[in-house]
């Protein structure tokens, strides 16, 4: 009878879940995301204010948001896993919540497909879903094969993040920027010149942005941007709109 008993408990001590964790906290938008998507989002007691998908994440108890963690928001939830982005902190919550017993694994948080791949592993393990996580990784390689090689519809773009405060535009090493080159195309928020003059805008721009209280009116190409609507409602005053005597190609804008 002991020797069973014994042989049960060595099963549960190493099964994943018992390694794993029953009540797991993430920390991270795209660490809850992973979550989700290897089927564990049952196990979470809690996450953070990025976890914005699936729906499910947003109806879970928040612990803050994870660049500014709250030790007693993470300890009201009673964790014994605590899966966290390497970009979680501040960095002595953290160490505190490891020194009380609850188990902490930091994952790779940066943009780009290796590092992704990194991350799905790194969430797998710690739940104990290794099987999951390597299908996963094969369904995006799959969805990543599937697109390549394909002619993107414009070849520059710039993504850009309006909240009703100041407008942000994603540069270099965002996940913004590395999901245009994904699809072929160039970010170009490097390149992103303020000017008043319309017309000069329109002679050597691929794209334009015409903007109006704080916000993005339009966003397209010179020849989808400039109408004498959308110019009415940007400078208060009649426009027309011509071809460009020497680059027919280009609209020139004549206030009236």
């Amino acid at each position: 009878m002991m020797f069973r008993v014994a042989v049960v408990l060595a099963i549960l001590l190493l099964s994943p879940l018992a390694v794993a964790g029953e009540r797991v906290v993430s920390l991270g938008g795209t660490v809850t995301e992973i979550v989700y998507a290897l089927g564990a989002g049952d196990r979470l007691v809690a996450d953070d204010a990025s976890s914005l998908y699936p729906e499910a994440a947003t109806q879970l108890p928040r612990v803050g948001y994870y660049r500014n963690l709250s030790l007693e928001g993470i300890l009201s939830q009673q964790p014994d896993l605590l899966i966290a982005s390497e970009n979680a902190g501040p960095p002595e919550v953290l160490e505190r919540l490891q020194a009380m017993g609850v188990t902490t694994v930091n994952v790779p948080d940066q943009p780009g497909i290796e590092s992704l791949y990194e991350r799905v592993r790194a969430v797998a393990d710690a739940l104990g879903v290794q099987a999951e996580g390597e299908a996963l990784r094969a369904s995006i390689q799959a969805s990543l094969d599937a697109v390549a090689g394909a002619e993107p519809e414009y070849r520059r773009a710039m993504v850009i993040l309006h909240r009703g405060g100041p407008l942000l535009s994603a540069g270099a090493n965002t996940s913004a920027d590395a999901l245009l080159r994904l699809s072929g195309m160039e970010n170009v928020a490097g390149v992103l010149v303020v000017l008043h003059d319309v017309n000069l805008a329109a002679l050597y721009c691929d794209r334009l942005a015409l903007m109006a209280d704080g916000g993005v009116l339009a966003c397209g190409s010179p020849q989808e941007v400039l109408s004498p609507g959308l110019l009415q409602q940007v400078y208060g005053t009649a426009a027309h709109v011509q071809a460009h005597p020497v680059h027919a190609h280009v609209p020139l804008v004549v206030f009236l």
